[in-house]
C-alpha cells in the first residue's frame, strides 16, 4: 500500500525558508518520480515541481523556479523540497504525490506571514 507523509511546514516570515519532507513507503521508491503540489485557500491545486527517480532530473512550475529546490535520498525513501525567498502567496497546503498514480500525502501547511 502506497503511503506518503509530508512534514516540515510551519509559519515563516516573508523572505524566509522552509524545507519540506516527503517520506514514502509501499512501492519501489528509487524507481519512481515524486511530485509536489500545493493548494491555497479558495484556489485549485497547483503543480509545484517533480523529481525523477535518480534525482538528476527535476522540473519546476513557474511559481517555484529560482526559489525552490528538490532533492531526494533514495536510501531513506525521502524527497525534500527546499523553499527559499518565501512570499505571502506561497501560503498553501503542500502535498507530495507518486507520479502516474492517485496516491497523495495528507499535506503540510505552509503559512508565510509577517
Amino acid at each position: 500500500q502506497v503511503h506518503l507523509v509530508e512534514s516540515g511546514g510551519g509559519l515563516v516570515q516573508p523572505g524566509g525558508s522552509l524545507r519540506l519532507s516527503c517520506v514514502a513507503s509501499g512501492f519501489p521508491f528509487s524507481e519512481k518520480t515524486i511530485m509536489w503540489y500545493r493548494q491555497a485557500p479558495g484556489k485549485e491545486r497547483e503543480f509545484v515541481a517533480w523529481i525523477g527517480p535518480s534525482g538528476t532530473n527535476t522540473h519546476y512550475g513557474d511559481s517555484a523556479k529560482g526559489r525552490f529546490t528538490l532533492a531526494r535520498d533514495n536510501a531513506i525513501n525521502t524527497v525534500y523540497l527546499q523553499m527559499n525567498s518565501l512570499k505571502l502567496e506561497d501560503t498553501a497546503v503542500y502535498y507530495c504525490k507518486l507520479a502516474l498514480s492517485d496516491s497523495w500525502g495528507q499535506g503540510t501547511q505552509v503559512t508565510v506571514s509577517s
